[in-house]
């Protein structure tokens, strides 16, 4: 490895490895087929860039096996085939490859004719090291024909394996096809990578791709250095504040489910006096490059984005990673907050969840969704809901043993989480009506019997003449559903068989005896975490004046710009004036008036503004009374 070690430090200019990335790049020096998992962060770039620049095995072997088997005594390969999936990721690759003095290049339907002749040239002339192609374009008959002309491949890298499989997070159909490589190059190597794969995901990968005997090598999935925090999303501009405040200044990313939520955040956020951008697929590709471009150059703090920003970033100083709602799986919230933290420092990442998202997502599979990704979305809502440590239930999630009791990095495990007062009465109720149901049905019926929804299903096994029916009606199904997994959790119910169906364990049992302390959050809200910012923080509805406001523009004028009334739009001023510290109230409220305002404001102590409005028999507005007495503070 003397050789890699050169090559390690001449280029990348680091003196060690990470953890597997020497025995990864040994695998490809080998001529060994490998699949190797790192989470975001990990370094598998280098894994596969490497080798391209040293000497293997293989190249020092090579054609005395190949004379030996009747193949000829031509020189090996010497290029390393990079499939990548987003032409984006790939030119990111290429220009930092570049930047470092490698030869490395990619073909891509933007170029012209004339630059893909340019890149078929370098390598016909053994120049190129790297090559960066879409499956697409690999696959085409154009390209397999070349390369297989030129006998130049040594190896193959599959960069985002996990798109190969049906069970992964990002499924692509195009992926698959790439199986071919092994029987179209029986001299290359083929090499699968990614950051996320369950154990399920990783076999399917090797066998989708066709590896011989590959090498597995799987990175520890826990990122130590992250502190999660699962709060179930109230007012969230000011639970977005709060994470912000604790970082004043650092990189962050915030990933919103929907494009206009991205606009609004954005919007919200810059009229805070935040620098931040927006990112999603409905603007231009410049406009995207641009904010990509100025986050990554430190010339913006915070990212506002969709899914469609994040894969290949490579930015090690992202201190914060918020999602406004739940992501459909937990191999998208692994590889998405797992871009917080890169450079190993403390940082955080906050999900803001709502029973709503899992409706949202499951009305967006409906019909289309494999049984896969139905599960992946009720792990993803488990995880949020549940009671045990983040850090144990991620890692072991994905097949690994935590085998720490206490991550002392996350908001269970630091006591953030607001228990209810009720806890061990409620859990009671629902084990209870687990056994009455005789263990035959699933949580979904369950919450429906204790909630006391007399639906078709519940009136045909007359559950409705239970005990338990509507003992928690107040609560609604989902919360109870929510319960349901935390005492699962709690190994105080188990869910077995084709249909989920539920039932008491031993510990349940006992649970009902009067043993047992299940622990069950009460509205799903973490505590105010230490550290938070008690700031005023106005609703994005008004967030959307402000702006208006600042440019001088009156009541009337921004009732009409923004098809208001004009009473609502003094609410929104007020919130204005109270977020700017604006103590002058003369620009909305003649000063006669606001003086007269001022001089009575001991009417309104207990915060009313009748007994001022009624003092002035109808000559000052409510409005105008709002006004002033927004600016007295």
């Amino acid at each position: 490895m003397e050789d890699v070690r050169r090559v390690l430090n001449q280029f990348w200019g680091y003196d060690s490895f990470r953890p597997l990335q020497e025995q990864s790049i040994r695998t490809i020096l080998d001529g060994r087929d490998s699949l190797t998992v790192l989470p975001t962060g990990a370094g598998k770039s280098i894994c596969f860039q490497v080798p391209a620049l040293c000497k293997g095995h293989r190249d020092r072997e090579g054609a005395r096996d190949r004379e030996g088997a009747g193949r000829g005594e031509s020189e090996s390969g010497n290029l390393a085939v990079v499939v990548s999936p987003l032409i984006s990721l790939m030119q990111d690759q290429v220009n930092a490859l570049k930047k470092k003095g490698v030869p490395a290049a990619l073909v891509n339907s933007l170029q012209t004719e004339s630059e893909k002749r340019q890149v078929a040239d370098r390598i016909r002339r053994g120049q190129l090291r790297l090559l960066y192609l879409a499956p697409e374009r690999l696959l085409s008959p154009k390209t397999l024909g070349f390369l297989r002309q030129q006998q130049c491949v040594r190896y193959f890298a599959i960069d985002e394996a996990h798109c190969v499989s049906q069970w992964g997070h990002d499924f692509r159909p195009e992926y698959q096809e790439l199986k071919t490589l092994k029987r179209l190059f029986p001299d290359a190597s083929v090499h699968a990578f990614t950051a996320t794969a369950s154990q399920a995901v990783r076999s399917d990968i090797a066998c989708q791709l066709g590896l011989a005997n590959p090498c597995h090598l799987v990175g520890n999935f826990d990122r130590p250095n992250l502190t999660y925090r699962m709060p179930r999303a109230g007012q969230k501009m000011q639970q977005i504040m709060d994470v912000v405040h604790r970082h004043p200044g650092q990189s962050g990313i915030i990933y919103c489910l929907s494009r206009r939520e991205v606009d609004t955040t954005t919007q919200a956020l810059r009229t805070l006096g935040f620098n931040a951008k927006p990112y999603h697929a409905g603007m231009t590709g410049p406009q995207r490059k641009s904010n990509q471009d100025r986050f990554m150059q430190d010339r913006c703090d915070i990212m506002v984005a969709t899914i469609a920003f994040g894969m290949g970033i490579d930015k090690p100083d992202i201190r914060f990673v918020i999602h406004t709602g739940m992501p459909k799986s937990v191999e998208h919230y692994q590889q998405e907050s797992g871009r917080a933290g890169r450079d190993g420092l403390d940082s955080e990442c906050v999900l803001l969840h709502s029973p709503r998202d899992f409706l949202v997502w499951n009305d967006v599979m409906h019909g289309d969704a494999s049984q896969v990704a139905r599960d992946s979305l009720q792990a993803m809502f488990e995880l949020c809901n549940d009671v045990t440590c983040r850090h144990k239930a991620i890692v072991e999630y994905f097949g690994q043993d935590y085998g720490v009791m206490r991550c002392g990095a996350c908001d269970v495990c630091l006591g953030e989480l607001e228990l209810h007062e009720r806890s061990r009465e409620i859990a009671r109720t629902i084990v209870g009506c687990v056994r009455d149901l005789k263990q035959k049905h699933n949580a979904g019926h369950a919450a429906r019997v204790l909630t006391g929804k007399s639906d078709k299903r519940v009136l045909q096994f007359h559950h409705e003449r239970l005990k338990s029916f509507g003992e928690l009606g107040e609560h609604g199904p989902m919360a109870v559903k929510v319960w349901i997994q935390q005492l699962i959790s709690q190994k105080y119910l188990s869910r077995s068989g084709p249909y989920h169906t539920l039932a008491a364990t031993e510990a349940g049992r006992r649970l009902l005896r009067g043993k047992g302390t299940p622990k069950l959050t009460a509205t799903g809200r973490g505590k105010k975490s230490a550290g938070g910012n008690e700031t005023f923080v106005p609703a994005i509805s008004s967030l959307a004046a402000f702006e208006y406001f600042q440019s001088g523009d009156s009541i009337e004028a921004v009732a009409r710009k923004m098809s208001r009334a004009e009473s609502t739009v003094t609410r929104y001023l007020t919130d204005y004036i109270r977020h700017n510290g604006i103590n002058d109230p003369t620009p909305w409220v003649k000063p006669e008036t606001a003086q007269r305002v001022l001089a009575n404001k001991h009417l309104a102590g207990d915060g009313k503004l009748k007994p001022i409005f009624d003092h002035f028999n109808g000559e000052v507005s409510y409005d105008e009374i709002r006004i002033t007495l927004a600016c007295d503070r």
